[in-house]
């Protein structure tokens, strides 16, 4: 006698060939296409798997209420549908089948004859595409949960070190002094930015396609706006065909994603300097690096290598995406690689951005090597040019030009300390052919560069108030930005749980 997980098999392989095998199609696909091709395009979709069951649930119940799926077969779908909702072991998706819904579809019609229904008024690629955009607005959420923790970790550690004086760099030059803290609150305004855009994707992203038809809609009534509602969308992509391709939107991720992960590199990449025996000035915590299997010295840091390579990749991925919808405009080949690989772009974003928040907050700082690397500097010389200007009466390029004779004048020393006002005003002469005298107090106000510090008091400066004025729009911003995304996540659970509830009532009625 045949084994009930026989009969079953049998059952999904007939269904699979009623599936593949019809309209204009008299032959099944050729072993070459499934495993090239097919095989292909089911990977990039198991991962909307949990969405699709949700849009299959919420079409159904909609065929129903409008009268075209009748009352028993429709009840006998829900149950089957949520049957396949569960992850039921022997629901094992094969490429010999095609792509996620004909896998999901052939597995229903071993089971039901009502899996017939399953389609009404509506195109494979519909529920694909639905399933897809619901996919990229849960990553969203989870990387702006992301974004927000790393802002305020970063924020944290400015806060910390708003007084640790070190020097800013420019080409990796000595520029100008700074603080540690204002240096940090550099890297958290572009990450606000990054939030604000991806806000504004977010509002895009979560407009519902489902009900479009094909192309231009269906003689079946779809209820849209209905359908949208239980699908925890905020509205709908208006225009049919427009609402199936959107090419755009992964050109949008994309671009957003790359510009997260750029503006981490660039502070990865600092504190990868920062953080060699040159510069001394960081120390990577032992648990997000890697040691050398060649060299026992050495301490590698890793984590912010994989920041970096990751950026790389994001780049590739933006002209992915280009490349991808730059098509005809009914081209299905548009999304179909781009389904798996911009939730997996999302997921890696996520990840990169939640790890170099743990670097920022175990990240040790040799504060005293900071402040003598300014010390020894001549990171004050702009700071001089601008006195000169201010209390001698020299207009910006005599200025310039006399700071620079004395920065010559000075290499040897390795900086400001040994100016003294004869020595400015000998400078002058030889410089200007003009004697330029400073009092000493000034030239040693000048030549401090906790005193610089505090001139700077305009916004944006790194005087301690300035930054402490910043540190609170940024900090509320984060919060703001995870608040967003709590409230946004609790309106998708309320709708999937309003779902599940109307999907009961009826599967039981």
């Amino acid at each position: 006698m045949p084994t009930e997980r026989g009969r079953n098999t049998r059952l999904e392989a007939r269904a699979a060939a009623a599936l593949e095998v019809g309209g204009r199609l008299r032959a099944g696909p050729s072993e070459r296409l499934i495993q090239t091709v097919f095989r292909r395009e089911l990977e990039e979709q198991l991962g909307l798997s949990e969405a699709m069951s949700r849009v299959d649930l919420a079409h159904t119940l909609g065929m129903m209420e409008a009268g075209i799926v009748p009352p028993e077969p429709g009840r006998e779908l829900l149950a089957a549908l949520l049957a396949l909702q569960a992850n039921p072991a022997d629901f094992v998706p094969d490429p010999a089948r095609g792509d996620l819904y004909t896998n999901r579809e052939a597995w229903l019609c071993a089971r039901t004859s009502a899996a017939g229904w399953l389609g009404a008024g509506r195109a494979r690629r519909e529920a694909a595409t639905t399933a897809f955009l619901m996919r990229v607005r849960e990553g969203l959420l989870d990387l702006a949960a992301a974004l927000a923790a790393t802002g305020l970790a970063l924020t944290a550690r400015a806060r910390e070190f708003r007084g640790a004086l070190m020097t800013d760099y420019t080409y990796l030059l000595s520029a100008q002094p700074t603080s540690l803290g204002h240096y940090l609150l550099g890297f958290a305004y572009p990450m606000r930015r990054d939030l604000d855009r991806l806000r504004a994707l977010y509002a895009r992203v979560n407009r519902s396609p489902a009900g479009c038809g094909s192309t231009n809609g269906s003689r079946l009534p779809q209820h849209r706006e209905r359908l949208a509602e239980r699908l925890g969308f905020d509205g709908l992509v208006i225009h049919a065909r427009d609402a199936m391709w959107e090419p755009d939107l992964p050109i949008e991720t994309g671009g957003m994603l790359a510009a997260i992960l750029i503006n981490l590199d660039r502070l990865a990449e600092d504190l990868q300097i920062f953080a060699t025996e040159e510069f001394g000035l960081v120390e990577l915590d032992d648990r997000h690096a890697r040691a050398s299997k060649i060299m026992p010295q050495k301490k590698n840091p890793f984590a912010l290598t994989h920041v970096r390579g990751l950026a790389n990749a994001m780049i590739g991925q933006l002209a992915a995406g280009a490349a991808a919808g730059r098509t005809p405009s009914g081209q299905p080949d548009n999304r179909l690689a781009l389904y798996g690989s911009i939730p997996r772009a999302i997921d890696d974003t996520r990840d990169a951005v939640a790890l170099m928040g743990e670097v920022l907050e175990c990240l040790a700082v040799d504060r005293t090597r900071a402040s003598a690397r300014l010390e020894h500097s001549f990171a004050l010389a702009a700071d001089l040019a601008e006195i000169l200007v201010l209390e001698c009466g020299l207009n910006v390029r005599e200025a310039h030009r006399l700071t620079g004779h004395l920065v010559r004048r000075h290499l040897a020393d390795g900086n400001f300390g040994r100016v003294t006002p004869e020595g400015l005003a000998e400078a002058a002469v030889e410089a200007l052919g003009l004697r330029v005298e400073l009092p000493a107090a000034v030239l040693r106000d000048v030549l401090n560069p906790a005193a610089a510090l505090a001139a700077r008091t305009e916004p944006g400066g790194a005087a301690v108030e300035a930054i402490d004025s910043m540190l609170l729009e940024c900090e509320r911003g984060f919060l703001a930005a995870d608040a967003w995304g709590s409230g946004r996540r609790g309106c998708l659970a309320a709708a999937d749980e309003t779902l599940l509830d109307q999907i009961r009532t009826a599967a039981t009625r």
